[in-house]
């Protein structure tokens, strides 16, 4: 037992042993790893396929929504130029209606100062003359 090849045998034998039992063990974890690799490759393939149109579609539609937005911004300032301007058409109108009743008072005033004075009676027109 104290033969030093004995022993050398027996460790060689060992590790052979160990060896193969790793091997048999490690082999489903390697056919499983070159699935993964095959199925990564196909995602990346995927990918590289899609990824750049996609990309392109979202630039697109950052375009569109820009476009979108310029429009929306200058028909707001339209609205707006066109609310300004209906607001001075209606005060103009309103400072024409205020000048149309005031020439309407007048008028009717004056109506009615003719009236009283075409009405007026003979007699109140010789008192009113004399002084």
């Amino acid at each position: 037992m104290s033969d030093p090849l004995f022993w050398l045998g027996c460790s060689l034998l060992l590790v052979a042993v160990s060896l193969t039992a790793l091997l048999v063990a490690a082999l489903p974890v390697l056919q499983e790893l070159a699935r993964a690799a095959r199925s990564a490759e196909k995602l990346f393939d995927t990918l590289e396929r899609e990824f750049p149109p996609t990309l392109e579609s979202i630039r697109l539609t950052g375009l569109e929504i820009s476009e979108l937005t310029d429009d929306i911004d200058s028909g707001v300032k339209s609205a707006s130029d066109i609310v300004k301007q209906v607001d001075r058409s209606l005060n103009s109108t309103k400072q024409q209606v205020n000048k149309v009743q005031q020439g309407t008072r007048r008028l009717a005033s004056g109506v009615k100062a003719a009236w009283r004075t075409w009405n007026r009676s003979p007699y109140q027109k010789i008192k009113e003359e004399k002084p």
